[in-house]
């Protein structure tokens, strides 16, 4: 059997690669994947296990549940200022992934270019290849390896782009991207009739009061913007998978008649549970806000005491990219040597770029106690390499 082009054109991340290889050890302390270990608020899981005893458990509308819907959009007026029509600016998908699968599918005629600020989550190269685009990653030789570059990303644009991905709060640098920079590419998608996909998924863990503002709030960006969000992250939800796009109703009607083509709808007891997310008066996101803060404020003191690692502190995520530069080891090599010695599986920062393989970068989605003893083992583990190289 012959496969595609494209299905043999798409590798596994190396986020996965190395989360598979944690498998092989019992007592692996695993920084590998966002997934948070903290549960949703009870009466999240209380409404999803009513929805399927209640027997909610078939199809909604391809664009999701109004209800959802309405309380998506509510919340975006009560808290940004953002007003949009739950009947046809909005739309209800398998994550955030799908969303941004869908939006891209949406765009992309084939050879359309989208830009790719370095460093960049794993998977939207793929994505845009998947779309028969053309991914145009910029910034990879950049000296500031964790900032994106304007002048990098303007450079890139030529008459075959058609779209920008921003992505802010970043994953895998744990910045906030300035607003002078926001408003820099706001003024590049206008001056070249670009679209902005911006996938937002991480602005409800920012820390120490640091501001951020949507690209979508600029004059001229609402209609060229599509905002990408989901449950995973603000209510610990991953296996829910329920994430939402809200874009002007030309995106969002093509994204329905997509949808229906990929998966009909979102699973209909998780759109009862974020209906409860979203339309509670209790902010359960703010408790999680506070543990991750705890969980990286001792991350980022733990390795800026071990002899040959350091690392900034992150404004936002649950994302800590570690500097191995004076290791003089490549990301991939010590990732893999990390865990073959001490147990300890983190990603190779060249995942998210060029730019990266300086870095590796660990997920503080573990409790306390397992994130002493990870640090506890990076320290030994550095301590022996820093023995041997004498």
């Amino acid at each position: 059997m012959k496969l595609s082009t494209i299905a043999n054109s798409v590798a596994p991340s190396l986020t996965r690669r190395l989360f598979n290889l944690a498998k092989n050890y019992p007592d692996v302390i695993d920084f590998t994947l966002g997934d948070p270990d903290v549960q949703p608020n009870d009466a999240i899981k209380k409404a999803a296990c009513t929805a399927i005893n209640n027997g909610k458990t078939r199809y909604s509308q391809n664009a999701g549940l109004l209800e959802l819907r309405q309380a998506i959009c509510k919340k975006y007026k009560s808290r940004e200022g953002l007003k949009y029509d739950p009947n046809s600016e909005c739309i209800v998908t398998v994550g955030a992934m799908e969303g941004l699968f869908l939006a891209l599918l949406a765009l992309l005629d084939n050879g359309d270019e989208v830009v790719i600020p370095a460093p960049y989550y794993v998977n939207y190269v793929q994505m845009v290849q998947l779309c028969r685009g053309v991914p145009v990653i910029t910034g990879e030789e950049s000296d500031n390896k964790l900032e994106i570059d304007i002048e990098k990303i303007k450079r890139a644009i030529t008459p075959k782009t058609k779209a920008i991905i921003l992505n802010s709060p970043a994953n895998p640098s744990g910045k906030v991207v300035s607003q002078e920079k926001i408003k820099k590419i706001a003024e590049l998608a206008i001056e070249n009739d670009l679209v902005v996909i911006s996938d937002e998924v991480y602005k409800c863990l920012i820390y120490d009061n640091c501001s951020f503002k949507s690209i979508v709030s600029y004059e001229g960006m609402r209609e060229r913007t599509i905002l990408v969000n989901s449950f995973s992250k603000e209510f610990c939800m991953t296996g829910y998978r329920i994430g939402y796009v809200l874009a002007p109703h030309e995106i969002i009607d093509a994204m329905v008649k997509l949808q229906e083509n990929i998966c009909a709808c979102a699973p209909l007891p998780s759109q009862y549970a974020a209906i409860e997310a979203f339309s509670s008066k209790t902010d359960y996101s703010e408790n999680m806000k506070k543990i991750f803060s705890l969980r990286r404020n001792q991350l980022v003191y733990g390795i800026n005491k071990i002899s040959g690692l350091s690392c900034i502190t992150p404004e936002a995520t649950f994302y800590l990219m570690v500097d191995i530069s004076k290791t003089n080891m490549n990301s991939i090599d010590f990732a893999e040597r990390l865990l073959e010695s001490v147990h300890v599986a983190v990603v190779p920062g060249i995942a998210y770029g060029k730019n990266c393989d300086g870095y590796v970068r660990i997920a503080f989605t573990l409790e306390a106690e397992k994130i002493e003893e990870g640090l506890k083992r990076i320290n030994s583990f550095m301590v022996a390499f820093l023995e041997n190289k004498k």
